[in-house]
């Protein structure tokens, strides 16, 4: 089991979310988010002087997926988020030890899916 965290740039969520749903995933939990990258914001003039860079938004995707559908999974957002500029976002992938759903008991592979 793994756990993929992914930050996005904000206008590419909807393909992201359609290609994830053609590779079957479907478990997705999305949290907007302010961050920054190398490019350290966006600097600002700002009544003629520079304004140091600020946080950006960003979109964050949080999926706990069994081991056959990391590579899918990882491999749709990067197409469907790519944009090829500076501030696509980044892909992590976790061990992930446990998983319990609430509702039924489940644990681990049945658990998520």
């Amino acid at each position: 089991m793994k756990y993929i965290v992914a930050i996005i740039q904000p206008d590419r969520l909807n393909e992201v979310l359609e290609l994830l749903e053609e590779k079957q995933v479907h478990l997705v939990t999305v949290s907007n988010v302010l961050g920054r990258g190398r490019q350290k914001g966006i600097s600002e003039v700002y009544r003629g002087h520079k304004e140091a860079g600020t946080l950006l938004k960003k979109v964050k995707l949080e999926i706990a997926v069994n081991d056959e559908f990391v590579k899918p999974a990882v491999d749709a957002i990067a197409k469907a988020g790519r944009t090829g500029n500076i501030g696509d976002g980044k892909i992590f992938v976790l061990e992930l030890s446990q998983c319990l759903r609430i509702r039924t008991g489940e644990t681990d592979k049945a658990a998520i899916g």
